[in-house]
């Protein structure tokens, strides 16, 4: 693994963009593995066992499409690699007057084409790695919906369910403390992610604030309305979801008022793509969380489920048959939302998948030798740097709202969404039939090829 480059004061004069590229590449070239040409054309060697990495299987993602589109090794090995990491260690005084110490990160993979933009995870089982990969996807996911921000991703490993509010209050202003040289309007802006929400990105825009000496709500999206927050952004990835797997079953010619669904995952994503599948029409009939899952066979009304939960109940306990967050997987349906983690739908799983359509919710949860099985037994999928986009694109307006100082309304959130996605799920449909490849190699291409566009245009790489 490479050493991560902790920040110094002294490197106040490598931050601007271009120069901060050139010192990594330069300084850190003997710690890359060069790719030869024969690398990049040449099938990767088999292994023993299940890659369940997430950056290995991002990198893998990135050479099936560098293969395809016959990349140049500089350029391809640019994109395999981030641009920028930032390892911390993070004091934090807890209730007991102990002082604990946290591992933070914060990972910028490319920049081309604006500031870096992706969430912060508090969890216990981060890794840099998951860093890693996650903000290659973010990458991704821009490119392709044509937004002008690149990839970046941050994490804390903790327990957020075993810390009070004023622990986490704390690590979230010692967590931007730290990482504060490297991020910024124009920069790098953080947003809410596994186990972090409005409440400590207004931590941690405040606690920036105080640090520049000036109001800087423009340094994280995902905020509450009255702090500079979009109005919108509370539904926004599930409401991108629900045009993919709208605009997939067309597609596929898939009833969505006939249709059966199961949504593995009912945190805000899962929850509110059960609300708006309900509302078009589809009958929910399976969803389960990290305590289990619970299946009825004439579907769910997500709000009854809700409400159970906010008066203390567990998903299995609801009306109905309890199943596993596993079993729920084989479940008999037209559509399957996996909207929680990484890595679910796997090459033992994949076998008892017997939907028509996945649509990935969550980033990352299908790994390369799941994805294999799923299109050997003929099941589409919609993957995630598409499927799971509607959020990002909510944070750009949130963030091109801190920058104007108009006030951003919830239609015009919407209906970027809409059109966003429109516009580029439409285009990995063409290309998915022009080239004969999957949806999510058609993503790919396009990802990759608008950002091989821009680095062209600014002079990172050589012209064509």
């Amino acid at each position: 693994m490479r050493n991560i480059p902790v920040l110094e004061p002294e490197w106040g004069d490598i931050l601007n963009l271009t120069h901060m590229r050139r010192y990594i590449m330069e300084t850190h070239a003997a710690n890359l593995k060069p790719l030869t040409s024969r690398s990049i054309a040449d099938p990767a060697p088999a292994v023993p066992s299940e890659t369940l990495n997430p950056f290995e299987i991002v990198q893998k993602q990135l050479d099936d499409c560098a293969r395809f589109i016959n990349l140049d090794a500089g350029t391809h090995q640019l994109l395999r690699t981030p641009m920028f990491e930032m390892a911390v260690s993070i004091p934090v005084t807890m209730d007991d007057g102990t002082t604990r110490v946290f591992q933070g990160y914060r990972v910028q993979h490319n920049m081309a084409r604006g500031p870096a933009k992706g969430g912060v995870r508090f969890h216990p089982d981060e890794t840099i790695d998951t860093v890693r990969a996650l903000a290659t996807w973010m990458t991704w996911k821009c490119s392709l919906l044509d937004l002008p921000l690149g990839g970046g991703k941050g994490g804390v490993i903790c327990d957020p369910r075993t810390m009070s509010s004023g622990e986490l209050e704390r690590l979230s202003r010692e967590y931007i403390r730290a990482i504060a040289p490297i991020i910024g309007p124009d920069r790098d802006i953080p947003a809410p992610d596994v186990y972090t929400n409005p409440q400590v990105m207004a931590w941690m825009m405040d606690e920036y604030s105080r640090i520049v000496g000036k109001n800087g709500n423009g340094v994280v999206t995902g905020k509450p309305i009255c702090v500079g927050g979009s109005k919108g952004r509370i539904d926004a990835t599930a409401r991108g979801g629900m045009y993919a797997i709208r605009e997939a079953a067309r597609t596929l010619e898939i009833d969505l008022a006939d249709a059966r669904v199961a949504v593995q995952g009912f945190g805000n994503v899962g929850e509110w793509t059960c609300r708006f599948l309900h509302e078009m029409g589809a009958k929910v009939v399976a969803v389960s969380d990290i305590t289990g899952g619970v299946y009825r066979e004439g579907g769910l009304d997500p709000d009854d489920l809700c409400r159970h939960l906010s008066e203390g109940g567990r998903m299995a306990e609801y009306d109905g048959e309890a199943v596993t967050n596993e079993e729920l997987l084989g479940i008999g349906v037209d559509v399957l939302v996996p909207a929680a983690v990484e890595n679910v739908i796997d090459e033992r799983t994949a076998r008892s998948i017997s939907a028509r359509l996945v649509v990935e919710a969550a980033n990352g949860p299908t790994t390369l030798e799941g994805e294999t099985l799923l299109r050997e037994r003929g099941v589409d999928l919609m993957p995630d740097i598409l499927a799971n986009s509607g959020g990002v694109i909510a944070s750009y307006m949130e963030w091109q709202q801190a920058r104007s100082g108009a006030l951003g309304r919830a239609d015009e959130t919407r209906n970027t969404i809409a059109e966003r996605l429109d516009a580029a799920f439409h285009g990995v449909i063409a290309t998915a039939s022009e080239r004969q490849v999957t949806y999510r190699m058609a993503a790919q291409i396009a990802a990759v090829g608008e950002l091989i566009a821009t680095m062209r245009d600014r002079g990172w790489i050589p012209p064509q």
